[in-house]
């Protein structure tokens, strides 16, 4: 069962796809629109200002002051101030509710996914798109955009005022914005690569160093320190290298936008004092002449900006919508199904990762109602996978798997895990307490007393109060604070509370000391009483005493019956089974 990597399902968006992905968050249009109308009724106030100045400064003298004009620049200029704060908030809000959905959205999502998904994709790749890539369309949306659009406004409005107050003075600055547009081009072109390269390797070193970090203990006990560093350093280096790129180009084009605006502005300004000298122009026009040339130079500098900005956030929804394409896990059914008392049959179930490569042959078995039945074999022959499927995390190519008459697959999905117990070699623990860690997944309230019952069932109680802090104590992550038997104490009570029809057992002591596997053997034993069970058998008391045992090699089961019959007729379990008591 091949699965596309996230990197093969990318493909070029364009600038409607950006938009498609917001109308689908139902975003708060009228809030945007608040938002940027409170922006452009303040750039109407920056478009008046040098207007009132230029009326200041013509109408002052050194005798007589135009105080009138003064208290309405300042009223202006406070409202401006007032206006600008509340719709830069409205906007800023806008972009956090947006960022919020998305997130919202791409973590649904993503906890949907089959586990194909992650076979193939880092962990840290996910986690890059659900916050980097989401905090760029939110820069967009709260801040490049709005400033974008009044910006131009501002532009737009500025040339024509300028135009109609002295059209040569206003002819020899338009003649700058070509030029300066000419420029940063091909420069903007180059920055929106480098920017799309260091955004990818970015998120590929994230999930380098989640993957690593998380197996910290398998890099320190295999002495491994100095080749991941290496590795670390290598990739580093590659983010270091693109980085200093985009540092070389984004420091050859704001000094070259400088130069430019100083040298606009110079020559402007000397244009302008001797239109004033000869008389054809006011210094209060002059004045007026140079603030709106900052409101024309600003927005075209803020251009540049914005359209790399646009490139970095297609990109981000370039990867953002690879996620959301892929399907969700399939639930076929909405049907909910009582396990219990009914007999799990699998008929002629194959199954393989890899096209052409089986994993599983026709694979059959019948396991009856609190029964326990074992499979039992050399690694690598497919036991797991078959937990695997039961669990529905795969399909399988051909064959069914059964529950008295129904196919598991017309059961409702999250029905059907909920009454599924399933204890691994390594079972899950998350950070937090040991409280949550009971009663996580479960959908009934339950009491201390519950909790504290389900902990003795699986021996688990006394070490749990021997904790100062009990069922509160935080066992870090992964239960690292906690002994291997300990972890799986509290995963078998959690199996207890969880109060399965079938319970799964895969292996669940075969790494555990001998004191440590007794505890938990015997409240597996505990566990297992009236429960429909299939056992990946390590220790030999649960092969002998199992109900049918399935021998499983190379994706085939190619034998089956109780202990003494395998042994009498399957040379290679009695081989296994003399191999067992040997060690």
């Amino acid at each position: 069962m091949a699965f596309k990597s996230l990197k093969d399902k990318t493909q070029g968006v364009k600038f409607s796809d950006f938009l498609n992905l917001l109308r689908s968050l139902n975003v708060k249009k009228s809030l945007f629109a608040l938002g940027l109308f409170l922006s452009l009724v303040t750039s109407v106030a920056n478009l008046v200002l040098p207007l009132l100045t230029r009326e200041l400064v013509d109408t002052s003298k050194w005798d007589n002051f135009n105080y009138s004009s003064l208290i309405i620049i300042i009223i202006v200029f406070v409202l401006q101030l007032i206006l600008g704060t509340v719709g830069g908030f409205v906007l800023r809000y806008f972009g956090e509710s947006v960022v919020k959905s998305l997130r919202e959205r791409l973590w649904g999502h993503l906890l949907k996914l089959p586990v194909t998904y992650f076979d193939v994709t880092k962990v840290g790749e996910s986690s890059s798109r659900l916050v980097n890539d989401t905090g760029i369309i939110k820069d967009l949306l709260a801040s490049q955009f709005p400033n974008f659009i009044t910006g131009a406004i501002q532009l737009f409005f500025s040339l024509i005022i300028l135009f109609v107050m002295d059209w040569q003075m206003a002819t020899l600055m338009f003649t700058v914005i070509p030029i300066v547009v000419v420029i940063l081009l091909p420069i903007g072109r180059i920055m929106v690569r480098l920017g799309r390269k260091l955004q990818s390797e970015t998120a590929k070193f994230n999930g380098d160093v989640s993957e690593k970090l998380s197996e910290v203990r398998l890099i320190k006990s295999s002495n491994g320190e100095k080749y991941e560093q290496e590795s670390g350093n290598h990739s580093i280096k590659k983010i270091f290298t693109i980085g200093v790129l985009d540092a070389r180009v984004e420091a050859i084009l704001q000094p070259i936008i400088m130069t430019l605006m100083m040298a606009a502005f110079a020559g402007i300004l000397a244009f302008g004092i001797i239109r004033v000298g000869q008389g054809s122009l006011t210094s209060g026009s002059l004045v007026a002449f140079l603030l709106y040339l900052f409101n024309v130079i600003a927005p075209v500098a803020n251009f540049a900006t914005f359209f790399s900005q646009i490139q970095k956030a297609l990109g981000s929804t370039e990867r953002i919508q690879a996620i959301l394409q892929i399907e969700p896990e399939k639930n076929l059914s909405h049907r909910t199904f009582d396990l219990s008392n009914k007999t799990l049959t699998a008929q002629n179930v194959s199954f393989s990762y890899v096209k052409n490569e089986p994993v599983l042959q026709s694979v059959s078995f019948v396991s009856k109602p609190n029964s326990v039945i074992a499979f039992v074999g050399p690694s690598g022959g497919g036991k797991s996978t078959i937990f695997a499927l039961l669990e529905r995390f795969y399909q399988p190519e051909s064959g069914k798997f059964t529950i008295g008459d129904e196919n598991i697959q017309d059961i409702d999905l999250a029905n059907w895990r909920s009454q599924i117990g399933y204890v691994s070699q390594n079972s899950a623990i998350f950070s937090g307490t040991i409280r949550q860690n009971l009663v996580y997944g479960l959908t009934r309230d339950v009491t201390d007393d519950d909790l504290w019952h389900g902990l003795a069932l699986a021996y688990a109680d006394q070490f749990v109060r021997e904790f100062p802090d009990q069922m509160e104590t935080e066992i870090g992550e992964r239960g690292i604070k906690l002994s291997g038997g300990q972890k799986q104490r509290l995963a078998i009570a959690r199996a207890f509370l969880r109060d399965p029809k079938i319970l799964m057992l895969d292996e669940a002591t075969a790494s555990l000391d001998s004191e440590s596997e007794g505890k938990v053997q015997q409240a597996l034993d505990k566990l297992m009483v009236n429960r429909t069970t299939l056992v990946i058998a390590h220790r030999l008391a649960t092969i002998v005493n199992a109900d049918q045992i399935y021998f499983v090699e190379h994706g085939k089961i190619t034998g089956h019956g109780t202990h003494h019959e395998l042994m009498q007729n399957h040379s290679l379990y009695a081989k296994y089974v003399n191999e067992q008591m040997v060690n």
